[in-house]
């Protein structure tokens, strides 16, 4: 036992005061957080509320996926897209080429426009990047287009305060006619375009040059199915009207114009897809008293917004 008590003599016994454990509560904890981090202050959730609203509105651009790049090929076109205002990245030049005149008008806007890359380049280079097509010593590098979401479309109206005028492209394959619609649109106070991912036209630089500059300031948005995104219009209180030859309402009978539509524009061939057919609310025909069986996409869809913007004046 006596050992055992010396042995246990060695341990330090209690100590006087809090052994350090009120230390920590001692220390300061820096200064003051503002209002807006105090959890439970009334700043405090009006901040978070804020956040909240922040997060669920989507970005104006790029919710849709962007385009591959794409190439302009030849003195021409090249010269046309960059006169249309064709976005661009790059032109590049054949070393030691003809500089005739339509090459240095070309240079010219690229450097009067600023913002493209002038890039010379060896012919075997520039055969290899076309795929040996007959570019003529000049390619011109079209950036990828960033495409919005169908649902930015609504939220540009909500911002206006207007109700969604919207186009919509069923199966137009023709780069020319989303051109042509984009320009209507833009004309006509609409708030956009949607066309779908797959089997349909995109904004190339023919669609851009077609649109004469307003896909600057008018979105396209893609979507992944188009029926699916008709009917998210649908209960977002969007009325969806397809043009159809064989339409039951005739455009001039048509009420919904005066409010928040999305006009559905089939090919010129086909027309309306059975599923997006289904889709609309309603099936309008315009009246053509010259017996034409249809019209293109850019003449109907500009018929039908300009009816629109009259009723809205």
């Amino acid at each position: 036992m006596a050992a055992n008590n010396r042995r246990m003599s060695g341990k330090k016994g209690a100590q006087v005061g809090s052994g350090g454990q009120r230390r920590k509560g001692l220390e300061g904890k820096g200064p003051t957080p503002p209002a807006e981090m105090r959890k439970g202050h009334k700043k405090n959730r009006v901040a978070n509320a804020k956040a909240r609203q922040t997060t669920r509105r989507p970005a104006p651009r790029g919710r849709g996926g962007k385009s591959a790049s794409e190439l302009v090929v030849g003195r021409n076109p090249v010269y046309e897209a960059l006169r249309e205002g064709v976005p661009a990245s790059t032109l590049y030049v054949q070393q030691f080429i003809d500089n005739d005149e339509r090459v240095r008008e070309a240079l010219q806007l690229a450097a009067e426009r600023g913002g493209i890359n002038l890039m010379e380049a060896p012919r075997p280079e520039l055969d290899r990047m076309t795929n040996g097509l007959n570019h003529q010593g000049l390619v011109l590098q079209v950036p990828p287009y960033e495409y919005a979401h169908p649902e930015d479309l609504l939220d540009a109206a909500a911002d206006e305060g207007a109700d969604p005028l919207i186009v919509a492209l069923d199966g137009v394959t023709d780069p020319r006619n989303l051109g042509a619609v984009v320009r209507s649109v833009s004309a006509f106070g609409g708030h956009g375009v949607v066309v779908p991912e797959r089997r349909a036209a995109g904004m190339t630089a023919g669609a851009w040059k077609t649109s004469a500059g307003t896909a600057a300031r008018t979105p396209v948005a893609r979507a992944t199915n188009l029926t699916r995104a008709l009917e998210a219009y649908k209960k977002a209180g969007v009325v969806v009207v397809g043009l159809a030859a064989d339409g039951e309402v005739e455009l001039t009978e048509l009420e919904a114009l005066d409010g928040p539509v999305a006009i559905v524009v089939g090919s010129e061939g086909k027309g309306l897809s059975r599923l997006v057919g289904e889709t609309c609310d309603f099936r309008v025909r315009i009246p053509m008293p010259g017996g034409a069986e249809s019209l293109n996409a850019g003449v109907a869809a500009g018929i039908v917004l300009y009816e629109a913007a009259r009723r809205r004046a």
